[in-house]
């Protein structure tokens, strides 16, 4: 299932948006299984992930047919979703939460960043992890791992539905990730959402500065009738 192309309006709604605000927006709409698990950002600034997913998935590596030879093969999965994968998407890798070996490393991450990507999940675990964490990309992984990928994965196809963290990913999915982990949002309700993370984020922020002041949750956050009035007459005073 490919989809098509999510306008830069959409992804700029995400942008100032954070992965816990998406997760709630996907909650209210009884989506529980979006939450990639066991990934973090390598990256050592506060980077933000977003973009729609080109996949990658591997099956268990076997020994006579994953040799370092392999990679003189251009035609390679993992070298040729390096190759192909569209700028402004993000490469997400399928591993099978198996972080003993890595499914990429710094040159290939580098030549990502180099090609316009918009960053890299995986499950699994990546190499030359300090090099990694000192690029502007985002790059998120289980953990950093020495093992050169041939020694536990067998790439083998290219923008299908996988699983990454235990969550489905489709092809053209958007895919959002921040400080707090990655979540992915179905194609088709990546437009809908957009258009209520800003009032969301904006509520979420005048909440924290009321307790902030002192003020107690109840009644708050959820909002009271009250509350509502409260917030409705502050936005009406500063938007003017």
């Amino acid at each position: 299932m490919n989809h098509g192309i999510l306008s830069e309006d959409v992804l700029a709604a995400y942008r100032t948006g954070s992965v816990s605000s998406v997760c709630t927006l996907l909650f209210k709409r009884n989506l529980r299984s979006c939450s990639i698990q066991g990934v973090s950002r390598l990256n050592r600034s506060a980077v933000h992930l977003v973009g729609q997913a080109f996949t990658l998935r591997y099956i268990p590596a076997r020994e006579d047919l994953d040799t370092l030879d392999v990679f003189r093969d251009p035609q390679h999965p993992q070298r040729h979703a390096v190759e192909t994968v569209p700028p402004g998407h993000v490469l997400v890798m399928d591993c099978r939460g198996d972080a003993s070996a890595a499914s990429a490393g710094s040159i290939l991450v580098k030549r990502l960043e180099m090609r316009g990507c918009a960053g890299l999940v995986t499950d699994g675990g990546l190499r030359d992890s300090d090099t990694i964490a000192g690029l502007d990309m985002p790059a998120f992984c289980a953990r950093p791992s020495a093992p050169t990928n041939l020694t536990k994965h067998h790439g083998v196809d290219l923008n299908v539905p996988i699983g990454c963290g235990g969550a489905p990913v489709f092809p053209g999915d958007l895919i959002v990730g921040d400080g707090d982990g990655v979540v992915v949002v179905p194609f088709h309700l990546a437009e809908e959402i957009a258009a209520e993370i800003g009032e969301m984020e904006a509520f979420e922020e005048y909440v924290f500065s009321q307790v902030t002041d002192g003020k107690s949750i109840i009644g708050l956050y959820p909002p009271n009738e009250e509350t509502k009035q409260r917030y409705s007459a502050f936005t009406t005073r500063r938007s003017v």
